[in-house]
């Protein structure tokens, strides 16, 4: 009886070091978590608690240009919001590995806290931010701020 109760004790204090040793950042890439915004009048948002949980988030916006495609994503407790294009090989997905953005389709790396290019056949398109601000629990941008980070990460340079 002793020994199941000392077996025990051993494999519930194992069990707290391991709780202890687990981190909330996630180990390997993270992928995009595909939301809604919520768009009126030319003000578009997004919930926090969105961004907050799952780390890294895109959404679509119909603008003058027709559909665009955002993302937005935490790094060391920040909230960033960019265009979500990769215009040479057309992708609109991008995981997030600790603080580099990842193409989900050519792999191409940006750095997360500045949108430029690191490596890759796309480095040249850098991911241009959309300023924002935090509003009852909500990420707000204007559709105007959208489009032109959409329109200045199609450009080259």
């Amino acid at each position: 009886m002793l020994r199941i109760a000392i077996t025990g004790a051993v494999l519930l204090a194992l069990a707290s070091i391991i709780a202890g040793c687990s981190s909330s950042t996630p180990s390997g890439p993270t992928e995009a978590t595909l939301i809604q915004p919520q768009v009126t009048d030319g003000i578009v948002s997004i919930p926090l608690g969105e961004v907050e949980n799952n780390l890294n988030v895109r959404f679509g916006v119909e603008t003058q240009e027709g559909d665009t495609n955002f993302m937005a994503y935490t790094v060391g407790g920040e909230i960033f919001v960019r265009a979500n294009v990769c215009p040479p090989c057309h992708s609109i997905g991008f995981s997030l590995e600790e603080d580099v953005l990842i193409c989900d389709r050519c792999g191409t790396r940006f750095g997360a806290l500045t949108g430029a290019g690191i490596s890759g056949a796309c480095v040249g398109y850098p991911k241009a931010s959309v300023p924002y601000e935090i509003e009852n629990g909500n990420i707000v941008m204007s559709s105007a701020d959208l489009a032109s980070a959409y329109q200045d990460t199609i450009e080259p340079g």
